[in-house]
């Protein structure tokens, strides 16, 4: 089985696949700055080093770029790169065999746009660059932060046009499958000017019915795939209709619970033909996992590698990080088995510099520790308004709860707080406008909203810092021989365009999940 990865970021999704039997054909991915890990773990080249060396890459390639030298190139803005046709330097190839293997640095705009304007080009990608079987599948995950919760829900945003180049990319190549991965926050309408709901998830799936591909749209949760966060993502899985009718057979036939997978999905497609864009939102559902009903599809059918792992703690993806660290878990030890064929060999731990804190901020880090152990919403709530300035006060219930636990003192002695009034002093001297930051429960899986290092701190009293790269991967899944680059973290305009280690990490699909999926696909390929 073979891929193309659209979006590959630092490669969570492409290294999950690959350890499930795909063989990357080529990848796309617009920052350099992610682009440098990909080709660290997967191509196998150090970027970094090759750019001090003044050599050129033999793996990765520029669609154009600004500059001829790697070095400049690593820190480009991708948002300025020139386009395909215009003034600048291109490593473009003259046979487009010589794109199998590669990763292309670019916009996916641009790579659709070169597509379009060279026949040779679309034919030799379209054939799997001569694979037996042509091309089995288009993979990626779109940033959508106008899609995302957390980001400012723009109905008209920019940034919510990437899936729809997927879908052209996927029109123009025509695989047999096509896998979108995207942020839960897709599945809530926005509303316009007007309070019209748009339900982006829909538009999409229409978008791939519209081009001749039938789609299988999951609600789901890396969680149960054996990922230690609660990471909710949106999937669909669409099968291009020559293909699905073939596949549709195989399916009434053993009379699995496949077929009933697909029923809605086929008579959503087929109204699609009828009346194309017009057709109205409530005509396809998506599969939930937290359903119950649901959930038994997804039990007995190909979909079960997504909730077949056992839901994994913080603690045991992290405890043997810790200064005093502890035998690493069954969980570590499995994750890096898994994919130590694929990784490179390294030795030691990277990316596990521990950040620095004042004592304010690691006494804060205490108090976010003490309001996870409590479990009161009632106390956190209280505290958090006093260390926000809007409040000067605890409730005597909430005093009750708090008073079990020791705070981190001036003297940097863990002790007990004597008294309500103390402890309300104590607080006031600690302010912060941070909106969402907490401490990490280690009984539990992470939760939903961690893609930078001020969204939690550590779980354990003697490790009073955010985390590290590292334990961000090992929350994600990624094995320890996955070495981040590029810079650590970044700030200020920057922001708008670095994507940076801690970023590389947030973004990423677990590459566990990855593996689910990948899982799930070859049951499908087998099936066919």
């Amino acid at each position: 089985m073979n891929h193309i990865e659209l979006f590959a970021g630092c490669g969570g999704l492409s290294l999950g696949l690959e350890a499930a039997g795909f063989e990357l054909l080529m990848a796309n991915e617009l920052s350099p700055m992610a682009a440098e890990s990909f080709s660290y773990n997967l191509l196998h080249e150090d970027l970094a080093l090759m750019a001090e060396e003044d050599t050129k890459p033999k793996n990765v390639l520029w669609i154009k770029s600004s500059y001829s030298d790697l070095k400049r190139r690593l820190r480009e803005n991708p948002f300025q790169f020139p386009a395909y046709d215009d003034e600048g330097v291109s490593d473009w190839p003259q046979s487009p065999s010589d794109l199998k293997g590669k990763l292309v640095v670019g916009s996916i705009l641009e790579l659709n746009r070169l597509l379009e304007a060279d026949e040779s080009l679309l034919a030799s990608v379209r054939s799997g660059f001569n694979s037996h079987g042509g091309l089995d599948l288009v993979s990626g995950g779109p940033p959508c932060q106008s899609f995302s919760m957390a980001g400012l829900r723009e109905r008209h945003s920019e940034k919510n046009t990437l899936p729809w180049e997927f879908a052209k990319f996927v029109k123009l190549t025509k695989p047999k499958v096509a896998l979108l991965e995207n942020v839960t926050g897709i599945l809530r309408a926005f509303s316009d000017d007007d309070g019209k709901k748009f339900h982006a998830w829909y538009e999409v799936a229409k978008a791939f019915a519209l081009i001749g591909y039938v789609p299988l749209c999951l609600h789901i949760n890396a969680k149960f795939a054996g990922v230690p966060q609660n990471r909710p993502r949106f999937i669909m899985i669409a099968l291009r209709e020559d293909y699905f009718r073939n596949y549709q057979l195989e399916l009434l036939a053993s009379k699995k619970a496949e077929s009933h997978l697909f029923d809605q999905s086929l008579e959503f497609f087929n109204l699609v033909q009828q009346h194309g864009e017009s057709l109205e939102f409530g005509h396809l559902d998506y599969f939930d996992v937290q359903k119950e009903e649901h959930r038994a599809l997804f039990q007995s059918s190909f979909l079960a590698p997504l909730v077949s792992s056992p839901v994994v703690s913080v603690g045991s993806a992290l405890d043997d990080l810790k200064r005093a660290s502890t035998e690493q878990s069954k969980f570590i030890k499995d994750l890096n088995k898994l994919f130590s064929k694929i990784t490179p060999k390294v030795k030691g731990v990277h990316n596990h510099e521990l950040r620095k804190h004042d004592a304010v901020v690691q006494r804060r880090f205490r108090i976010y520790q003490v309001l996870q152990l409590s479990s009161s919403k009632l106390a956190t709530k209280e505290v958090v308004s006093i260390l926000k300035g809007e409040s000067l006060t605890l409730s005597e219930s909430a005093w009750s709860v708090l008073k079990e636990y020791e705070f981190l003192l001036e003297n940097e002695q863990l002790r007990f707080i004597n008294t309500k009034r103390e402890l309300e002093q104590y607080l006031l001297r600690h302010p912060t406008k941070k909106q969402t930051q907490k401490a990490l429960n280690p009984n539990a899986p992470a939760p939903a909203a961690l893609s930078i290092p001020d969204d939690a701190c550590h779980y354990d009293e003697r490790e009073l810092r955010v985390l590290t790269v590292r334990e961000m991967a090992r929350i994600q899944s990624f094995p320890d021989s996955f070495v981040f680059r590029s810079k650590v973290t970044t700030g200020g305009q920057m922001r708008k365009f670095e994507v940076p280690q801690y970023t590389q990490v947030g973004n990423a699909v677990p590459p566990l999940l990855g593996f689910a999926l990948g899982k799930v696909l070859k049951s499908i390929f087998k099936l066919y």
